[in-house]
């Protein structure tokens, strides 16, 4: 694989200026995947017979901009895999110590409680048989913001963002946002995901889903079932003032029935309205279960209306399976109402795809084992596993290649 290697790095290491900087991108690449349980600099220089300072002095001082090889990455991605979606999530890489950018104590999905962590954010391009991250973000939470922490607490802050160099522009957003900057940066480059699709921690926010209609991005997200939704028949009502009192300071129109949650909408269908779709096949022969579909309007003062104030139509998808007494699983949908079952189904069960590669990117990328602690290092040592993950991607699509499953 080695001349393939080389092929590989010289193409997505092009947008670097300097050639001892692709040089050393080839070389660092090369490191991420020779076999080895720690991808931190020093192991990595070791394996590889190089100096550590140069390594190091690539990846953290260096004059090179990441966004340039990110979406030189993403094109290639968005070629090779040939995604029928893209999937947003984010991953904790767990700390022992408050320097590094980011760290604090917050929840981590990936380790399922509070823990001292950086959170990364990512985007993926996804089909059921293969996928690659398109672009990250690091988050950072209000304690890392000194615009956004108490007076008092505002120098320290600020000497801890200047000790990693996080520029002055990077400012505590939720992780929603960093995903539509993400979205408008990949469209900006020519990249616009076929539909997107995210977990619960994305899908209930409707500020988040305002956005992608915004965008016009069609979507489907897995979403709690005491989210609150009206009939599809529902519409809104002009505003009647009963003389008594201040006059309304809404005058748009309103919905005049208190919306009802989604697992009360199901619950109304029935069991009875239930159908079994098949959505792959797995390891273990055909995945598939009970679900109902129902059309409802998602409620919300944050929700975009029309001009009319009529709330956007969407799909609920319920999983209910037989041996359970209630529904396991919500998604909201704004896919077109001709939109088969078994796709709604098997888009919204996509975000698998989100945990084969952060495991992968992981366990034998060295995602998480960047020991440095600056801003930039933590975006290019992501950027270089992104690029180490696609190579393997590649190799597991080209049926020439001999490459581990």
């Amino acid at each position: 694989m080695r001349q393939r290697l080389e092929a590989f790095a010289a193409d997505v290491f092009t947008p670097l200026a300097r050639s001892d900087q692709r040089a050393k991108g080839g070389t660092y690449l090369r490191g991420l995947l020779l076999d080895g349980r720690r991808k931190s600099m020093q192991p990595l220089a070791d394996r590889l017979g190089v100096d550590h300072q140069g390594l190091q002095q690539f990846v953290t001082t260096s004059t090179w901009d990441t966004t340039g090889v990110r979406m030189r990455l993403a094109r290639r991605t968005d070629e090779v895999v040939e995604p029928v979606a893209w999937v947003v999530d984010d991953t904790g890489f767990p700390k022992g110590g408050k320097s590094s950018p980011g760290v604090a104590r917050q929840y981590s999905g990936t380790l399922g409680k509070v823990a001292n962590c950086q959170i990364g954010v990512s985007v993926h391009a996804v089909t059921d048989t293969a996928s690659c991250p398109l672009d990250w973000r690091l988050f950072l939470p209000t304690s890392w913001d000194d615009q956004a922490v108490d007076e008092a607490a505002r120098p320290g802050v600020a000497a801890r963002r200047a000790r990693c160099g996080i520029p002055d522009q990077e400012r505590h957003r939720p992780k929603w946002a960093l995903v539509v900057e993400m979205l408008d940066e990949l469209a900006d480059h020519g990249l616009w995901p076929p539909l997107l699709a995210a977990d619960a921690g994305y899908g209930d926010n409707s500020q988040f889903r305002s956005a992608l209609d915004q965008r016009g991005i069609g979507y489907i997200m897995q979403v709690k079932g005491d989210a609150l939704a009206h009939k599809p028949d529902a519409r809104p009502v002009e505003r009647v003032w009963s003389g008594r009192g201040r006059p309304p300071t809404r005058t748009e129109p309103r919905y005049p029935k208190t919306a009802i949650s989604l697992v009360e909408h199901v619950r109304a269908a029935g069991r009875s309205a239930a159908e079994t779709i098949t959505w792959r096949e797995g390891s273990k022969g055909a995945m598939s279960s009970q679900f109902v579909f129902l059309r409802v309007r998602p409620a919300g003062h944050r929700v975009a209306r029309d001009v009319d104030g009529l709330l956007p139509e969407r799909w609920l998808i319920a999983q209910w399976p037989d041996d359970q007494a209630e529904p396991v699983k919500y998604w909201l949908s704004s896919l077109p109402e001709a939109t088969s079952h078994t796709d709604l189904v098997r888009y919204g069960k996509i975000r698998w795809r989100i945990e084969h590669d952060y495991r992968e990117l992981k366990t034998g990328l060295g995602l998480d084992h960047f020991e440095g602690r600056s801003w930039i290092g933590w975006h290019r040592h992501v950027t270089l596993v992104t690029a180490a993950h696609l190579f393997i991607t590649e190799l597991r699509l080209d049926p020439k290649a001999a490459a581990p499953a």
